[in-house]
């Protein structure tokens, strides 16, 4: 867990991804189109990726992604991020934290 709160504490917006996840590309592409840049770890293509998926499915992150952090926070998954998109909270979140400025 040590390492997703180092990798969090760095970026507004973190989310833990699969370059093979269509959920984890359409949340990203979700973030961006709202004027964000999230940083994006692909966990199939990094050393310690199971590890930190390991500790994503720990935490409660199921599946374990898109695991979407804001503002250091974990938010939640894809649906979580649609709810909170539908229900008009996703912005002020994205604007606490520092993500986006309109």
């Amino acid at each position: 867990m040590e390492i997703i709160t180092s990798l969090v504490a760095e970026k507004p917006v973190v989310i833990f991804s699969k370059s093979t996840c269509c959920l984890s590309h359409s949340m990203t592409s979700l973030i961006r189109n709202f004027g964000a840049n999230p940083t994006v770890h692909e966990l199939d293509e990094m050393a310690n990726g199971q590890q930190i998926e390991s500790a994503l499915l720990q935490m409660g992150c199921q599946p374990s992604v898109p695991a979407v952090f804001i503002g250091k926070r974990f938010i939640g998954g894809s649906k979580k991020i649609m709810s909170l998109h539908l229900s008009n909270e996703l912005i002020p979140l994205l604007k606490n934290a520092g993500a986006i400025w309109i």
